[in-house]
């Protein structure tokens, strides 16, 4: 039986990462994974580019950034290793990167180089890593720690931690493992659920615009109200069976099933001062007017539902032009569902943070740990859940 001290079972961003901090302070780490290919979700991610982290994360409020049941958990970790600390990590591995939009950090070249940077920090920690290899049972008794089953034999470690990550992109070896770890140890887990994940919508309502599939445009997209009302500013796009894109992506995190969305179609417009104007000074269609504010095919479709539309501007009924305008504006309308685990980027809720250190990760089960998206804690579209892993699996290591 091999003894490490300490034993990282799963090996993407979080599980990498904190194996190689660990390794590199000294420990004899075992780093093992059930899958064939390593870092699968970090190879994918960004359009294969690696949307490594995100330079405006306010580490004075990091948890603005961040969705969870106890939202302040993360602050701890994510002000302790900041987007700044990983970018120099990337700039000493001479890996070339770009800004793209809102402080999205991408490689110049393909995410492989970030996941040959984090193998190489195991090497350097001189990193046991076994995979493929499965874990049969994990077992624990107060004098000789945890006894792991493997495929490839038994273990003995004092120290265990957990960075197998959600339900998200099955097709890539997603799995429950984490969360049935946690409910082993009498751990709580918050519901999952995907996130940053594109919604759909059904029936007679959708009909009209079942055809608008492939076109984008920026929108203000909003969910919830009051206190728990949540906006995004982003693009949207049209698909075949709903809507997705960055804006969409962004509010399917804080949109819970029967919760309506109202999206602006023009935000910064004022939608019924313009058609006003139009009447005013225009003899062309409504349409024709209307596709100087948002897309033409948008603007067909709407005017296209009502007859009361389809004509010269300048002929069209006041209340007509004011309903046009409110829905342009403030359109209301419920998803019917996601697209799920297949298409999320990331599973929210995950091991309840209220069992587990902040500073350490380590949970009241003694010597196990869980980093990453594993934990309930579910970052903003561009970087965030990534700048997650990299802090929970530095917080984790620096404690081991």
């Amino acid at each position: 039986m091999s003894s490490f001290d300490a034993v990282v079972v799963g090996a993407g961003a979080a599980g990498l990462f904190c194996a190689a901090v660990a390794g590199q302070r000294g420990l004899k780490v075992l780093l093992l994974d059930h899958g064939e290919r390593i870092a699968e979700k970090i190879r994918i991610s960004g359009g294969g580019r690696a949307n490594f982290t995100n330079r405006d994360l306010d580490v004075r409020a990091p948890q603005r950034h961040f969705i969870g049941d106890n939202p302040n958990f993360c602050r701890s970790a994510l002000s302790r290793y900041t987007p700044q600390q990983f970018i120099a990590l990337v700039e000493r591995h001479g890996i070339a990167f770009h800004e793209k939009h809102k402080g999205q950090l991408f490689c110049d070249g393909p995410s492989q180089q970030i996941i040959d940077m984090l193998l190489a920090e195991c090497a350097g920690g001189s990193v046991t890593h076994w995979q493929p290899c499965g874990v049969r049972d994990i077992a624990f008794s107060d004098e000789g720690g945890y006894r792991i089953d493997t495929d490839r034999g038994e273990v003995r470690t004092p120290k265990l931690v957990i960075a197998t990550g959600g339900l998200s992109i099955p097709q890539i070896g997603a799995s429950d493992f984490g969360y049935r770890i946690a409910a082993q140890f009498g751990l709580r887990v918050v519901a999952p659920r995907p996130a940053l994940v594109p919604l759909t919508f059904g029936g007679e309502g959708w009909v009209p615009y079942a055809g608008l599939a492939g076109l984008a445009l920026p929108v203000q997209i909003e969910t919830g109200s009051r206190k728990e009302r949540m906006a995004f500013v982003e693009d949207l796009l049209f698909t075949h069976r709903g809507l997705s894109g960055p804006a969409v992506l962004q509010i399917s995190s804080y949109w819970r099933p029967g919760m309506p969305l109202t999206i602006d179609f023009a935000p910064g417009v004022e939608v019924a001062s313009a058609l006003a104007e139009a009447k005013r000074l225009s003899r062309k269609r409504i349409a024709n007017e209307l596709a100087a504010l948002v897309p033409s095919r948008l603007a067909d479709a709407w005017v296209g539902q009502d007859a009361a539309l389809q004509r010269p501007i300048n002929e069209a009924a006041d209340r007509a032009l004011h309903a046009l305008a409110e829905r342009i504006a403030r359109w209301q309308i419920t998803p019917s569902g996601t697209e799920g685990y297949r298409k999320a980027e990331v599973t929210a809720g995950g091991v309840d943070t209220r069992e587990l250190s902040s500073q350490t990760m380590e949970s009241k089960q003694p010597g196990l740990c869980f980093i990453g998206e594993v934990v309930d804690v579910t970052g903003w579209l561009g970087g965030y859940n990534f700048q997650w892993a990299w802090a929970s699996a530095h917080a984790c290591a620096s404690a081991l």
